[in-house]
């Protein structure tokens, strides 16, 4: 009796073009923590929807005196957005929701633009929340809350409106040379 074992061959995997070598994930350890050059815009806006909610409901915990709550609430917040800003939207849940359905529902088909504008926002946000997180801990809720609210506020008018303000910042960081101009920065790779 003859068997006749054969080693699975690798699919081949055809070279990638120029205007498609960055849009695919690199191989191996460093695909853990890769940022797309090109994202959802409107998944980028239905996660700042959930933003602004678990924002909200941090300040409304501390208005209410359930300090643990928000700290908490607050900490989720933070590292929702080091998640995002490390691999967009990867191993975030608020992404992976925004990917998967939510922006799908709310504005049907996805609109791409580039990433590195949003990766930057991304940015902004764990400025704000990592404020906010360590003004909580430090004992001062009220200067906590003021800085989740500018983060509302920033939030609201990427997921309601659609103006990226991080994206704005990125590009006008861009023209006065601070931002390398060769970083793709348009908002509106449709």
């Amino acid at each position: 009796m003859s068997s006749s074992f054969q080693v699975p061959q690798q699919p081949v995997i055809p070279p990638r073009s120029a205007g498609e070598a960055d849009a695919r994930p690199p191989r191996g350890p460093a695909t853990l923590w890769w940022f797309p050059p090109v994202v959802n815009d409107r998944a980028a806006r239905t996660t700042a929807m959930l933003v602004v909610a678990l924002s909200v409901a941090t300040i409304v915990e501390s208005l209410v005196g359930w300090d643990a709550a928000a700290v908490v609430l607050n900490l989720l917040l933070f590292l929702g957005f080091v998640l995002r800003v490390l691999a967009g939207p990867r191993f975030d849940p608020f992404g992976q929701v925004s990917v998967r359905w939510l922006a799908r529902v709310a504005f049907g088909e996805p609109v791409m633009t580039a990433g590195p504008p949003k990766r930057f926002a991304q940015g902004i946000g764990v400025v704000f929340s990592g404020v906010a997180l360590v003004l909580r801990l430090v004992g001062w809720p009220v200067a906590a809350d003021v800085v989740l609210l500018l983060l509302v506020v920033a939030a609201s008018l990427e997921g309601f409106a659609g103006f990226c303000l991080g994206c704005r910042m990125f590009g006008w960081l861009q023209n006065r040379g601070v931002i390398s101009p060769d970083i793709a920065s348009d908002c509106a790779v449709r």
